[in-house]
């Protein structure tokens, strides 16, 4: 088992915890990008505002538990995300989007807590179309047993199918545990990693710190016990068909289509946020 201690971030004045990517695990499954919004208070006046910035070769979940945001990107979506539902914008060859705090909300004030991951796009549907969708938190399914419920994000487990359209094997599921229950982890897929938010658990007798992830064995069934009231996500998946590069915003498996994805955005040659000036340059 192999316990990756994220790295504090702030992204556009919003503080993350960052395990992956790590230089000891690059990927789980397709997740190539995990970031914690850690819980945050904003007071009136002020939110999130992530400007017009591009994305190739991944689709991007964002799953919040508090909060709300607007999503717009270049396929002209216009979207409120709200808690427990699931934005889901699969960029193939070329899209930019933002994310903003609603405007009743920055007049009002508000609190910010949730994911957002990134999974790399299978080679076939790199240079794909742009998708964008949301499912709101009722269509996902969720199962409830004594002391346990798991909610599946997007993919499969638990014999549960989320309506999220992944391109590849997948495994995204919310877990809330009750204090002394036990969870048992199948291997049905083969890389799995638990990120526990908050309260402690420990995985076969070995405790797990909140706010790490822990990469679980391939291959073999796990016990997930609760030692006081847990939450908790697992992600996983079939493994990448093959390894992936990432260039700040760019995740591609061939270093030419970074570099063309960079000339492109650098020049001004990229689709366009409907209605949206202000842009994030190349770092």
């Amino acid at each position: 088992m192999l316990t990756i201690k994220p790295r504090a971030e702030d992204v556009e004045g919003q503080p993350i915890l960052r395990p992956l990517p790590s230089a000891r695990c690059r990927s789980v499954g397709p997740f190539v990008f995990f970031d914690h919004m850690l819980e945050t208070e904003y007071a009136p006046g002020k939110g999130i505002d992530i400007r017009q910035h591009p994305h190739i070769g991944l689709s991007t979940l964002t799953y919040l538990f508090e909060g709300r945001l607007l999503h717009k990107d270049s396929l002209g979506s216009d979207q409120q995300v709200t808690p427990g539902d699931v934005s889901w914008m699969t960029s193939g060859a070329a899209i930019a989007h933002i994310e903003r705090t609603p405007a009743d909300l920055i007049a009002s004030g508000s609190r910010m807590h949730g994911l957002q991951v990134w999974l790399a796009s299978p080679k076939p549907h790199e240079q794909g179309e742009g998708h964008y969708s949301l499912h709101p938190a009722s269509s996902l399914p969720v199962t409830d047993n004594p002391g346990i419920q798991i909610r599946m994000i997007a993919g499969t487990g638990f014999c549960l199918t989320s309506p999220v359209p992944v391109l590849s094997p997948t495994l995204y599921a919310e877990l809330h545990m009750q204090n002394a229950t036990t969870l048992l982890i199948p291997d049905e897929h083969e890389e799995r990693a638990l990120y526990v938010l908050s309260g402690e658990a420990s995985v076969d007798g070995e405790a797990v710190e909140a706010r790490t992830l822990v990469v679980l064995e391939p291959g073999k069934e796990v016990n997930l016990c609760a030692e006081s009231e847990c939450h908790a996500v697992l992600i996983g998946g079939a493994p990448l068909d093959g390894p992936r590069r990432m260039n700040w915003n760019f995740v591609a498996s061939d270093q030419e289509l970074i570099e063309q994805a960079r000339t492109r955005w650098a020049a001004g040659d990229w689709p366009t946020v409907p209605g949206e000036i202000g842009r994030i340059e190349l770092p």
